[in-house]
């Protein structure tokens, strides 16, 4: 059977850590799709827009070769939605999330992935306006 992963996230300012995140979740099965939180989720999120708009952040994760297929996440109540809609057997996030989408574990197994170190989106937004 093959193994398919799915994992989420904003992928804005593109950095090393995401691209260790996807390298590594896509080791993990034969197909990796990615969630892309829109503008919307974002700012519902986070109450700021992300530095680059969805569109431009799914042409970037599409362009990685790890990634199989890439889709927009419009809500994060619908998390077990999108694993049974792209038939995932795996949900791989980072540590950052631990425990929070334990609630995934009846339809697929749920893994939380160390981030990188020393590297955050919010920590590169925060050297730029230094």
């Amino acid at each position: 059977m093959n193994k398919k992963v799915i994992t989420f996230g904003t992928f804005d300012l593109f950095h090393i850590g995401h691209l260790n995140i996807l390298k590594r979740a896509k080791e993990y099965g034969d197909f990796l799709t990615v969630g892309i939180s829109t503008d919307a989720l974002n700012f519902d999120k986070k109450q700021k827009n992300p530095i680059y708009c969805q569109s431009s952040r799914m042409e970037i994760i599409k362009s990685i070769r790890y990634v199989d297929e890439v889709f927009y996440e419009e809500s994060l109540d619908l998390k077990k939605q999108y694993i049974i809609d792209c038939k995932a057997n795996i949900l791989v996030m980072g540590d950052d999330w631990k425990g929070r989408f334990d609630f995934c574990s009846d339809i697929c197994e749920v893994i939380y992935l160390s981030r990188t170190p020393s590297i955050s989106t919010t920590e590169v937004i925060e050297l730029i306006k230094e």
